[in-house]
């Protein structure tokens, strides 16, 4: 599984985080890992410190909030996924898909007018800028 961010990627100043090149056994692990570190433990999570996802050119921090306010930045590199325990209850049950057969499709993993998106993606490939 990798990591990577894409500015503006259809011209419209939109960008998307995304989560992308991995197969259901990976899927689950990170299913697995959001349900523990976010649910059961209400930790954050810190994808750097995943073992099977590679990332690419951002780092992206889960972590929980009073309100769903999806991903923010300071600086394109460090990205934080801030969410309600529902929002994330919500995200788990999108990825269950990807945990029952290899699929091709792609989701994004919450829906918040926010600039940028957070895509879970199994057969995207990663795009040097």
């Amino acid at each position: 599984m990798e990591l990577d961010y894409l500015e503006n990627y259809n011209g419209l100043d939109e960008n998307i985080v995304r989560l992308y090149n991995f197969n259901k056994e990976e899927a689950i692990l990170f299913r697995d890992l959001l349900k523990e570190a976010i649910i059961n433990k209400k930790q954050k999570l810190d994808l750097a410190h995943v073992d099977f996802i590679t990332p690419r050119n951002c780092n992206l921090i889960f972590g929980l909030f009073t309100s769903d306010e999806g991903i923010i930045t300071k600086d394109n590199q460090t990205f934080f996924c801030i969410l309600t325990l529902e929002g994330f209850t919500n995200m788990i049950a999108l990825l269950e898909p990807f945990c029952k057969k290899e699929t091709r499709s792609y989701q994004y993993l919450y829906d918040i007018d926010n600039p940028t998106e957070l895509m879970f993606s199994p057969s995207a490939s990663y795009v040097e800028e």
